[in-house]
């Protein structure tokens, strides 16, 4: 997965200048799960303070999972379900792999429904590109394509690639508080 990422910050003076403008760095490709990948883009803190500096807050944070508050921009390719059931495939090394490098994320997925989680985050997921299937509690499955946007609002659910083609979707996740029950709109 290659990203090109343009980071703006302030000289000396105050003034706007771009600091940054090259790969992502925190770019993970799976060798367990071939074609599935990630980039987290940036982070913030709980309370983002412009202006913020210069560093890159991605060298800092092994989350992906942004702090109440906190915002989080992650780009993940995801491979074709049947990638999972293709001969050779190790769920097993899969698991440890996603444990290894996205640890808080994999520990929200459920052993007993694979794929299935929830995170205490409200998500923007927006469609790049491919066709993706978000599937929920009550079994309900929407198709979502390039430019589809999904409001995620720390509800349980799962991702499902039920192409032949990768899918590439954006999640911009702001952290928000604990459950406070799950309220009707």
């Amino acid at each position: 997965m290659a990203i090109r990422r343009v980071v703006t910050g302030h000289d000396s003076h105050g003034r706007s200048v771009v600091v940054s403008d090259g790969a992502t760095p925190r770019t993970v490709n799976f060798e367990s799960i071939p074609g599935h990948a990630f980039a987290q883009v940036w982070t913030t803190s709980a309370t983002p303070v412009v202006p913020s500096g210069n560093t890159d807050p991605t060298d800092e944070h092994i989350d992906l999972l942004p702090p109440a508050g906190g915002t989080s921009l992650l780009i993940v390719t995801f491979p074709p379900d049947s990638t999972m059931s293709a001969p050779g495939f190790d769920p097993v090394a899969a698991g440890e792999e996603c444990l290894a490098r996205m640890p808080d994320l994999a520990r929200t997925f459920e052993p007993q429904c694979p794929g299935m989680h929830r995170t205490d985050t409200v998500d923007y997921g927006i469609v790049l590109s491919g066709e993706i299937w978000l599937e929920v509690d009550d079994g309900n499955e929407t198709l979502l394509r390039p430019t589809d946007v999904v409001v995620q609002q720390g509800t349980r659910h799962a991702w499902r690639n039920k192409s032949d083609a990768p899918a590439v979707v954006a999640f911009f996740m702001v952290g928000a508080s604990g459950r406070q029950g799950g309220a009707a709109l």
